[in-house]
């Protein structure tokens, strides 16, 4: 399965979620039939634009606590100091999607910024 991690700044819209999904699944050769779920930190649980583009989608939204995503943020390949800054993890939308996918799972695409919203891509492998 594959995870879209999104990672944006506060008042994002519907759209700004979709266009930053949309060019992270174009960067990694990928259609949005490809996504099985939208996962965010917790704490962007409250934002309207990201669920209601879970929503239009028709995508379930994962929320992921901090710890789980400090327990990822190991494996993400980006970092942003903002988000070291506010969030205490190198990267949003990778931490995301790497904890949702779980402990097998890898980055496929790193975050993908377009305006104010990041998307990162993982697939949870099978275990070996």
């Amino acid at each position: 399965m594959i995870v879209a991690g999104i990672g944006s700044r506060k008042g994002v819209t519907s759209a700004e979620v979709a266009a930053a999904l949309d060019a992270a699944l174009d960067r990694a050769g990928l259609t949005r039939a490809d996504v099985g779920a939208l996962a965010t930190p917790a704490v962007k649980g409250g934002e309207p634009g990201i669920t209601a583009a879970a929503t239009a989608l028709g995508l379930p939204l994962v929320l992921v606590p901090q710890k789980t995503l400090e327990a990822a943020a190991g494996r993400t390949l980006t970092t942003s100091d903002r988000v070291i800054a506010l969030m205490g993890v190198p990267s949003a939308s990778e931490t995301a999607a790497l904890a949702a996918c779980g402990p097998e799972g890898k980055l496929i695409a790193p975050r993908t910024a377009v305006g104010p919203v990041t998307c990162a891509l993982a697939r949870r492998e099978p275990p070996p």
